[in-house]
């Protein structure tokens, strides 16, 4: 099942919209890079496991 981090569920001053979609380990590691470079979190195990932890099961789209 892909997953979904979705930076509008987090609190932001910035109002971020994106939205990250893949297989969990691709979406954890490019929602970090960009907490670091566009939000100026620090990339670490413990920024990983809180993205992780708020992921979310994408919901297929049907034509």
């Amino acid at each position: 099942m892909r997953k979904v981090a979705d930076c509008r569920d987090m609190p932001s001053e910035s109002g971020c919209t994106l939205t990250i979609s893949g297989e969990e380990a691709e979406v954890v590691r490019a929602a970090a890079e960009h907490a670091a470079s566009v939000h100026g979190h620090t990339d670490s195990d413990e920024l990983r496991g809180q993205i992780r932890g708020m992921l979310k099961d994408e919901v297929p789209q049907h034509a």
